[in-house]
């Protein structure tokens, strides 16, 4: 099962993607983590801030007045009491409640004996990644003296004691609030309108890029089918232009090779026929019979070869422009013209097949059709076509219950002017092209042509033809 897409604009888009969105999703973490350990810094310096002021306020008032300033001090998350001992029981432990310690006395201005106890255990957070040590890692719960929760709504997060002049203690309890979820909603927003914006701009590149790729693909298709064409616009970034101005180059000079070679192949026929028609009537002035009909015989073998060559290589070169016809409809009148003239030929149709509309060139396909089927009456007397799809490739077949061919010769019988006449009849006509001709037409409409032999005997000739984006088939 593919989770990308198969075209290269789809598969870009879904990486480029992939990486923001997870890029984008690092960024939210790390920033949330940061945000959470700013706030709890800030939170924290601005209770040892507090408490600094209540020990100086506490220390200049008179002590009737410090229950009245302890009230006025105390809030829902901080609460302030005085006692003869340090609810903490112990003088800082670790490096974190050390600094906060000596921050207290800075605030506080002097040097005295100040603690904080941390208290709270917190999950795992990303700052253990970046050289932080945890709080989790420093902090311990004192079971031997259990933070009290009087006045508190939440958790004691950490307990600051501060030694007065008068020999007490001003306890401070505090529950530090989480930090709000709410804050998630502007950079999830603001993730989601650069991941679109980065979107379109990839999606509006990408296509850009793939746009003279898919029309050089569609290009190169048309060509190999022998097609003519318009020189392609460059377009796209530099690379695609480039490649463009080769194809552009390279379909200039092999349709220049071709019409060169048609010209070339015309002109030995046209030239060749003057000493021909020349020779065949001065083998009309050979008295002995038997020689002059041996000279005539030869003059048009000669005859036959030069307009097949010429045929030949004006059907690769050739210019019939690509058409919508019903391909069943023309292979069942080929069929019936064979049979009109008492020839042994059926015709039948796969299911959902019984009209075909087709993108082909129609004269060169029938040709085709016409030598093959015109193959199997000459050696069996009799021939089957039939009409089938398999996957994304259509399927004439025609089979015949004649000799078949030697199983070393099925591919020879393809090149020009090769005649097995030892599996065949000894009066065929033709010079050897029919075949050649017929699988160099197949390939141009993007197919194929093979022969198989039957195992229950006759010769089977299959010739495909694909369903692409080019050729397509429209069964209504």
């Amino acid at each position: 099962m593919r989770l990308l897409p198969r075209s290269l604009a789809g598969q870009l888009i879904a990486l480029l993607l992939i990486a923001l969105v997870l890029s984008q999703a690092a960024t939210v973490l790390i920033f949330a983590d940061e945000r959470r350990f700013a706030l709890r810094a800030a939170n924290r310096d601005q209770v040892l801030a507090r408490t600094a002021t209540l020990v100086r306020l506490l220390e200049e008032t008179p002590g009737a007045l410090h229950q009245s300033i302890l009230d006025s001090a105390r809030s829902p998350r901080l609460d302030f009491t005085l006692a003869a001992e340090s609810a903490v029981p112990r003088p800082p432990a670790n490096a974190r409640e050390q600094a906060l310690a000596m921050r207290l006395g800075e605030l506080i201005g002097d040097v005295r004996e100040a603690r904080v106890q941390l208290l709270r255990r917190e999950s795992w957070g990303l700052r253990n990644w970046h050289g932080h040590k945890h709080e989790s890692e420093e902090e311990e719960d004192d079971d031997d003296h259990p933070p009290p929760h009087r006045r508190l709504r939440h958790p004691v997060s950490f307990l600051v004691s501060v030694p007065l002049t008068d020999g007490g203690w001003l306890n401070a309890e505090t529950a530090l609030p989480k930090p709000s979820r709410a804050w998630a909603w502007f950079p999830l927003l603001s993730m989601g309108l650069m991941a679109t914006a980065i979107l379109a701009i990839v999606i509006f590149s990408v296509r850009r890029i793939t746009r003279p790729l898919r029309s050089l693909a569609e290009a190169a298709e048309r060509l190999g089918r022998g097609e003519g064409l318009e020189p392609l616009a460059e377009s796209g970034p530099q690379e695609i232009r480039r490649t463009t101005a080769a194809f552009n180059a390279m379909q200039q000079r092999l349709t220049r090779f071709i019409q060169d070679r048609t010209r070339m192949l015309a002109a030995i026929g046209h030239d060749l026929r003057t000493p021909i028609t020349a020779l065949r009537l001065r083998a009309e002035f050979v008295e002995d019979p038997e020689t002059r009909r041996k000279i005539l015989e030869t003059l048009d073998d000669m005859s036959r070869m030069t307009e097949a060559a010429v045929s030949l290589a004006r059907e690769e070169a050739t210019a019939e422009p690509t058409r919508r016809v019903d391909l069943t409809a023309l292979i069942q009148s080929l069929v019936d013209d064979l049979a009109d003239q008492g020839r042994e030929a059926t015709f039948s149709v796969e299911d959902g097949l019984e009209k075909t509309n087709y993108d082909c060139r129609p004269v060169a396909l029938r040709r085709v059709l016409h030598n093959l089927i015109e193959n199997a009456l000459r050696y069996a007397g009799q021939a089957r076509v039939r009409l089938a799809q398999e996957a994304k490739v259509l399927t004439i077949i025609v089979e015949d219950d004649g000799p078949g061919i030697p199983e070393e010769h099925l591919e020879q019988v393809f090149e020009p002017f090769v005649r097995l006449e030892e599996s065949r009849s000894q009066d065929t006509g033709g010079v050897g092209l029919g075949l050649a001709i017929a699988r160099s037409i197949a390939h141009a409409h993007g197919g194929d042509l093979r022969l198989a032999n039957r195992p229950e005997g006759g010769l089977r000739a299959v010739l495909m033809l694909p369903l692409d984006a080019t050729y397509t088939v429209d069964e209504k």
